[in-house]
């Protein structure tokens, strides 16, 4: 039977009709499910990051866990006296536990300096992995201890990569004469890079000492300190600040050092005094809109000079600001939280170790208010002595506002070169315990704090982007 073209093609319209719903249901459904695919992947994203985010969390509330120490009991051997208490005149007095730690035959010493058997390897196996332990020896990633002393940290985001420029004193320690401190002869400023800040692999010796040129700044019978680098952006180029000095401490200069690499050569340009000022103790701190400034121990260490250096970091421009004057700090380690500048200081007690300080101040420049000490945990002893450590840098953690690590170094000085070193978790937050130098009205500054611990390790995750 044939059909009639009317009915034919109200058949075939119905058909194409059904077709045509079918599609567009078909293209809502693969959209639907699309949607549903998306969310759902979404969904479980932010629940991972938040995961993370809570690890982050809990980990950082590990670090701010107070790990308290018992009290320290020796009893000193009577067949001996520290080397120091040897040149003391009149009736014989106490030992006291700093002159132990300072004594290496002691028992003390031994304790704070444990030997290679506990050191931290990167190339060990086990579980010990990632932790740090202040004050045991630390290997490099060719099993050498690391000799990186008086340093400090750049982080540097053209190779995405942690480096550590320190002192190497990796030489024979001895006294230039019978009234003089320890010492090693200049070897050079070394260097070490690292993506976790655990594990170091040795770049050399970025800037050597000089072995003939007797009149020469960096000549192996000068002194060379407490290495900074901090990278330029208008120059392209890695600036190093160093404290050279002479045998008996009576040149105190700054030393400037250039580089077109982050791992060196570095060429030595010269030295001066800043501002036409003495400077011993010194570090330098770039701000966030690249200004750099230096901060030095000046006029006999009594005080500390602050003033900015010129656009290209190679000099200081021509004012600076006198801070903590009449205070006797050296050691500056220098930082910044949320527009705040924060300062961890030293006493000025040679080799010895003494009680750290933290400052604060609104503007790089001053005034700068003292906070007292903020080392907590441990124990007293522990506490009054900055770990037996001294203060040297302080490093921002790349995804971790607020937690930062306090380097400090554990000095040796009967063997410079297996001075140790200590690093701990420092954070901000709370109230300081003391009030301030010019406290009008309740504090206003957030508590800094060192947290002791034998054992830590960084938060899981620690260089994801903030969230």
């Amino acid at each position: 039977m044939t059909m009639p073209d009317a009915s034919r093609s109200a058949v075939m319209l119905g058909i194409f009709s059904g077709l045509v719903s079918s599609t567009a249901a078909l293209c809502w459904s693969l959209t639907g499910f699309v949607l549903i695919v998306y969310f759902y992947a979404y969904i479980h994203q932010n629940d991972k990051q938040d995961i993370v985010y809570s690890n982050h969390l809990v980990d950082t509330r590990k670090l701010e866990k107070v790990e308290e120490e018992e009290e320290f009991h020796f009893t000193p051997a009577k067949d001996r006296r520290s080397p120091r208490a040897i040149k003391r005149k009149g009736p014989r007095k106490p030992t006291s536990i700093i002159q132990e730690f300072l004594d290496d035959s002691s028992q003390v010493h031994a304790f704070f300096f444990p030997n290679k058997k506990t050191a931290i390897s990167p190339i060990k196996e086990g579980n010990d992995s990632m932790h740090f332990y202040p004050g045991q020896l630390w290997l490099d990633t060719d099993g050498n201890p690391i000799q990186a002393h008086g340093g400090g940290i750049l982080y540097d985001d053209n190779t995405e990569t942690y480096y550590w420029y320190g002192e190497n004193k990796d030489g024979p320690t001895y006294h230039a004469h019978e009234s003089s401190a320890a010492r090693v002869d200049i070897i050079g400023v070394n260097c070490y890079s690292s993506k976790d800040l655990w594990t170091w692999t040795n770049e050399g010796i970025v800037l050597p000492g000089e072995e003939t040129n007797v009149s020469h700044d960096l000549h192996k019978s000068n002194v060379l300190e407490r290495p900074k680098v901090i990278y330029n952006d208008k120059t392209d180029k890695y600036v190093m600040w160093m404290h050279i000095d002479d045998a008996n401490y009576t040149k105190a200069s700054v030393g400037v050092a250039v580089s077109d690499s982050a791992t060196g050569p570095f060429t030595f340009l010269y030295s001066m005094h800043p501002q036409g000022c003495e400077s011993r103790d010194m570090t330098i701190f770039k701000d966030d809109n690249g200004e750099a400034y230096i901060i030095y121990s000046s006029n006999d260490n009594s005080e500390l000079h602050v003033g900015p250096l010129t656009d290209d970091y190679l000099n200081v421009s021509g004012f600076m600001k006198r801070i903590l004057v009449g205070r006797h700090r050296e050691a500056p380690a220098l930082f910044k939280h949320q527009g705040i500048y924060y300062m961890i200081t030293s006493g000025c007690t040679g080799w010895a170790p003494n009680e750290a300080l933290a400052h604060a101040a609104e503007s790089i420049m001053g005034p700068w208010e003292t906070m007292g000490n903020p080392c907590t945990g441990g124990n007293r002893i522990l506490r009054s002595t900055t770990f037996f450590a001294q203060s040297t840098f302080v490093v921002p953690l790349q995804g971790l506002s607020g937690i930062f690590i306090f380097m400090a170094d554990r000095w040796n000085p009967s063997e410079l070169r297996d001075s140790r070193y200590v690093w701990l978790p420092l954070t901000i937050g709370g109230l300081p315990d003391e009030p301030l130098d010019y406290s009008f009205g309740f504090p206003h500054w957030p508590r800094v704090s060192i947290y002791w611990h034998q054992r830590w390790r960084l938060p899981e995750g620690w260089r994801a982007e903030e969230r």
